[in-house]
Formats: C-alpha cells, structure tokens, sequence
C-alpha cells in the first residue's frame, strides 16, 4: 500500500532515460530526477519547473552564454593557428611550433582543474560532489576516451604541415562522418536518408575546396600532391579517432548513469593528462629507438618533446602566453557548452555551434591573409550548408519531441 501512495516518484529503469544534452536521467512524464555520488536521491522539481526556468532565463543569460563560447573558442583558434604557422626566430633559419603532447597536457591540465571546480559548483548545497569515477567499471571506457583524445590531436597537428589551416578547419567541422562511419561499421546503426545526404555534401565540399586550393608552380603539382594526400590522411585519421572518442563518450553517458558532463570533463582531462604525461617523461627515451624513428619523434630532437619544448618556450618567452591562453581558453570554452545546456537548451547550443565555426573560419582568412578562390567559398557553402540544414532538421526534431512530451504530461494532468 506505501507504493500506491507515492506515484509521482518513477523510480523503474524502464521508465528512464538519460538526457545526454542536458546530463539529467528523466522518467516517462520527463521529471528530472538528481543525483549524486552513484546514489539516486529523492525525486526533485518536474521538467515543467525545469522549463520554465530555462523560458525565464533572461537576455543577460543569453548574452553570457552565447559570449562566452564565441569569445572562447574564437580566441581558442585563433592561438591554435597562430602557434602552428608563425615562423619565429630569424628568417634564413626559422623555428616553428611542433609539440602538439606538450600543448595538449597544459590545455588537459587546466580542463582538469577547472572541470573539478566547477564541478563542485554546480553541486547542489547539502549534497555530496559526485565522484568523477564511481565504480571499476567504467575506468576501461575512460581510459578508451584518454587515450583516443590524445592520439587524435597530434595527427591532426601533423596534418597542418601539409595542409592550410582553412581546409583543417572546414574538414573538423565534419564529425558527423566518421561518427556515423563508426556507427554503420561497428554497431550496424542505420540513419535517415538525409543524414547520408549531408555527408554527401559536406564530403563534397571538402573534395572541391582541397582540389581547388591554389598551386604556384605546375611542376610540382605532383609533390604538393603527394603532401596533400598525405595529409588528408592524417586528418582522417584525426576525425576517425575523435568519431571513436564521441561514440565511447556516448556509450558511457548510457551505461553508466548518473554520469553528468562536468564528471566527463573533470575525468577525461584528468587521464588524458596522466595518458600524455607519461608520454612526455618517456620521450627522451624513446626518441633513440625504433619506435620513435617510426614515429618520427626525432623531430622533437634527442631531448625528447617535453625537454625540446621547453626549450623553444626559453628561446622565446612570448610563447608561452600563447600557449596558457590557448588552454585557458580550451578550458573555459567547455565549461560555458555546459551552462548553455543548463540554462536554455540544446537547440540554442547547436545553432551556437555551427554559427561559431563559420565565424572562425572567418577570422582565419581576416587575422591570417587566407584568400579563396571561388571554387573554395562554394566548397565552404557545401559544408556550411549541409551542416546548417542537419542542424535545422535536428532543431525541428527536437522541438517535436518537446512539444508530444508536453502534450503527454498535460492529457495525464487533465485524466
């Protein structure tokens, strides 16, 4: 007789499902239920509350939100560019930035440290910070997403010494490819038609801006193709490693909930710091075998990246402005993604999103002299294009979905 009492708290995993954009579980009448620790507590605010926050969040909010990613990640890419194309030193002998480990461990290090922050914000008053590792098993999955993050960066810095930075940018912007890839190949998942449409177009896209790219001399047309080609390979690997990154991170917040995204950002910068610093103490080391020959670590010289990096930094102190902002900036970038979806909802994030890669794009060919030819920019519309109308299919999905869960809960309400 107790149960009957109490309907109003699902407490059936039958009943649930995880909210991945928000990193809230929610039963069937979409009431968020909070936790902490692994453990479920009491069941809190229905999502009609939760909505109507969100609805009342004001243009301050908004102006916060929108701001803070845009000025983030703007500012993110524009040190990403600057560190990987500026020659420094003097110009008949010209030193350049290539320690993409040592760049990735600093940004980790102040993702770690900001993610455990605000992570012990957004805990409620009165309740214990959820552990960022809850139980054994999901240290495999974790480990997984260190290790793929980290591998994924430096092939796609290596990439950038055979290709320019716009077409870096405008190929990044493709992570439904090899997310989807890796979801038809390994979990046998079918999509929509017009999801394969987009990746038809934004692959277009791609294929015409990289074979349309301006080359001085015909003579070495085969050279530069060869780099070329060899550097879109470098970058497909890149993107197929951060497909497997998204789809374990996706296969995590299913499994093993609660599991809320500052535990994700805390936990995954804190291995991938763990996974690329022992990297770095071991490079002087493996720098004389034939491992790093194979791996062409001897770019990085005897000493190994973490010695011959800092090395560069002492040889030029402005570099390291660069580089603290660079992970700042990464950091902070993260922390406002996960506001957006706690104040308003996903929707303005993906919108967010695909507005904030077209404006990078941008202040790359401004800030940097990149100039297109008009194959390129209809190579950019392709891209943009297919991005944009995923985006605006996803937005009217999404909004379908809210409105027959409202329509749900209020038929429930009036029987």
């Amino acid at each position: 007789m107790a149960r009957t009492k109490q309907p109003a708290v699902k407490r059936e995993s039958s009943s649930e499902y995880f909210n991945r954009r928000t990193a809230t579980w929610e039963d069937a009448n979409g009431n968020e239920e909070m936790r902490g620790n692994g453990q479920q507590t009491a069941a809190v605010e229905p999502r009609a509350v939760d909505n109507h926050t969100r609805s009342e969040a004001g243009l301050v909010q908004l102006v916060i939100s929108v701001a803070g990613i845009y000025a983030s990640f703007l500012t993110w890419a524009y040190l990403q560019e600057k560190l990987t194309t500026t020659p420094y030193g003097p110009k008949d002998a010209p030193e350049r930035w290539h320690f993409p480990v040592f760049l990735n461990t600093i940004q980790s290090i102040f993702a770690a440290t900001v993610g455990s922050i605000y992570l012990f914000l957004s805990t409620p008053r009165g309740a214990p910070v959820a552990p960022i590792i809850p139980s054994r098993r999901i240290l495999g999955p974790l480990a997984l997403v260190a290790v793929t993050s980290s591998l994924a960066s430096p092939f796609g810095y290596a990439s950038l010494a055979h290709l320019d930075y716009i077409t870096f940018l405008l190929a990044k912007s493709c992570k439904l490819l090899p997310v989807m890839f890796l979801h038809i190949t390994v979990f046998q998942k079918r999509y929509p038609l017009y999801k394969y449409l987009v990746v038809a177009a934004v692959t277009a896209g791609v294929a015409v801006f990289t074979l349309h790219s301006g080359r001085k001399h015909k003579a070495s047309a085969r050279s530069e193709d060869s780099n070329v080609a060899w550097g879109l390979l470098l970058l497909g690997i890149n993107l197929l490693f951060d497909g497997l990154t998204n789809s374990t991170q996706d296969h995590i917040f299913q499994t093993f909930r609660p599991y809320s995204g500052p535990q994700m950002m805390c936990a995954n910068n804190t291995m991938s710091t763990l996974v690329t610093g022992l990297y770095l103490l071991a490079s002087p080391y493996l720098v004389a075998t034939g491992i790093g020959d194979w791996l062409g670590m001897d770019v990085a010289g005897s000493a190994g990246e973490l010695g011959e990096a800092l090395g560069f930094m002492a040889r030029y102190p402005s570099v390291w402005k660069d580089v603290l902002g660079f992970a700042a900036c990464g950091a902070v970038g993260q922390v406002f993604i996960f506001y957006t979806l706690s104040t308003f909802s996903s929707v303005l994030l993906v919108t967010v999103t695909v507005t904030r890669k077209m404006f990078t794009m941008i202040l790359s060919v401004v800030a940097f002299g990149h100039r297109l030819t008009q194959m390129q920019w209809l190579g950019v519309g392709l891209v943009f294009g297919g991005i944009g109308v995923e985006a605006a299919i996803a937005r009217q999905e999404k909004m379908a979905k809210e409105a027959t869960k409202k329509g749900a809960t209020t038929s429930k309400k009036d029987s």
